[in-house]
């Protein structure tokens, strides 16, 4: 019987979320500078095409206008502190962008929605392999991507079982050191989840290795 190796277990997470509904492409497909692009450069995180059109969706009483203005609102989400980021856009993904504009000669106060949370099936769900970022000179390329509306919101680290140094906590240790080289992939982040093809914990962006919790099936009772 052949060894597991890390592509296997990444194409076996790929195919049990399509076999959820997601949608799939290939980082390399969605590239700057490909014929699919999605991304005008590497230090782009957001599908902004995506996001553009999910906020459309979901707020269909919402100019154009104020959608593009949310939209900025989302992708300007920046400051020294990631932790705040991080913060900042949470507020957003669960209380919606605030956003202000006229009507009737009123300046009025709104929010705009970034994700449906009562109808979960009008969200887009896209899942991301190899999808690289370059951020201050520095290359990397997470191994899943997760992303809901346009927006990562989960990433996933795998290593191989077969390797009795790529451990689950390597994949932990490699998540710090893309918090530490390309924090803004982490600025929309609301889970990681790490996994060595036989076990799986999950765990949010501050959360020490202790604290990352089993991954269990949806009943949330039995382990997976």
């Amino acid at each position: 019987m052949p060894k597991l190796c890390e592509s296997e277990i990444e194409k076996m997470v790929i195919d049990e979320l399509i076999d959820l509904g997601y949608d799939y492409v290939a980082g390399p497909d969605i590239a700057p500078d490909t014929p699919g692009a999605e991304r005008a450069g590497y230090s782009d995180i957001l599908l902004i095409d995506r996001v553009r059109s999910a906020l459309a969706r979901l707020n269909p009483s919402i100019t154009s206008e104020v959608i593009e203005d949310a939209l900025k609102k989302l992708v300007r989400i920046g400051s020294s502190n990631l932790l705040s980021d991080n913060e900042s856009f949470h507020k957003m993904i669960t209380d919606g962008v605030p956003v202000e504009y006229r009507k009737n000669g009123d300046l009025k106060g709104d929010f705009v929605r970034v994700c449906d949370f009562e109808d979960p099936l009008n969200n887009e769900f896209l899942v991301v392999n190899q999808f690289t970022v370059i951020e201050n000179n520095v290359n990397k390329r997470p191994d899943v991507v997760v992303f809901i509306n346009g927006i990562p919101l989960v990433l996933i680290e795998l290593k191989n079982p077969a390797d009795e140094n790529a451990t689950i906590r390597k994949a932990y240790d490699q998540l710090q050191t893309y918090k530490a080289t390309i924090p803004s992939m982490f600025t929309y982040n609301e889970i990681c989840i790490i996994s060595d093809g036989l076990e799986a914990k999950a765990g949010s962006l501050t959360a020490p290795f202790s604290r990352f919790s089993a991954w269990k099936t949806k009943d949330g009772l039995n382990e997976a």
